[in-house]
């Protein structure tokens, strides 16, 4: 009876862990990782900027909601956003509604935001300076170049946090942006 109690036992946590889904073990990022995160976010601005061209803020409002749901880490905790073109007080954008109104604006919560995905991108290319990883978390460093339609490239210096969550996958939770310094 004890033998049968313990086979029903390893069934019933074999079952349950199962059911769980996969158990990440090795939580250690790779360059292949990061350099595809980086990518997605781009991709991901320019198909807000052009959902929003063809179909309107509402369906750029939900792209970009999917966007930051999969892509930083909000649901694991606080987020270091720091966008590009933000003003004091409302300079950083710790949670998901403020990074959302970032995006694609529309709240009364910010009424300075514009949509900074809304601007009409058409590509988007990462220039790292340096990648360092160590273990589970790594940060990048270098510029991003956004072509818009007429063809204006606007160049910022960027700085990305990554650290993986609990399914494995690749959060950003550190990013800082701001314009190059032009000289006068």
């Amino acid at each position: 009876m004890i033998h049968y109690i313990a086979i029903v036992a390893i069934t019933l946590a074999s079952n349950y862990a199962i059911a769980q889904g996969p158990v990440v073990i090795n939580q250690a990022i790779s360059e292949q990782e990061v350099l595809a995160s980086q990518q997605g976010w781009c991709q991901a601005l320019v198909d807000i900027s052009s959902t929003y061209a063809k179909n309107g803020q509402a369906a750029a409002r939900a792209l970009a909601e999917q966007v930051i749901d999969s892509a930083y880490g909000y649901q694991i905790g606080t987020v270091l956003f720091k966008p590009t073109l933000t003003v004091n007080p409302q300079t950083f954008r710790t949670t998901r509604a403020g990074a959302l109104s970032y995006f694609v604006g529309g709240d009364s919560s910010f009424p300075k935001d514009t949509g900074f995905a809304l601007k009409g991108w058409e590509k988007c290319e990462i220039d790292n300076a340096a990648i360092f990883i160590t273990g589970d978390s790594a940060t990048t460093m270098g510029k991003v170049h956004f072509t818009d339609k007429d063809g204006t490239i606007t160049s910022v210096d960027k700085t990305w946090g990554f650290v993986k969550d609990d399914a494995g996958s690749l959060r950003i939770v550190v990013h800082h942006s701001s314009l190059e310094h032009q000289p006068k």
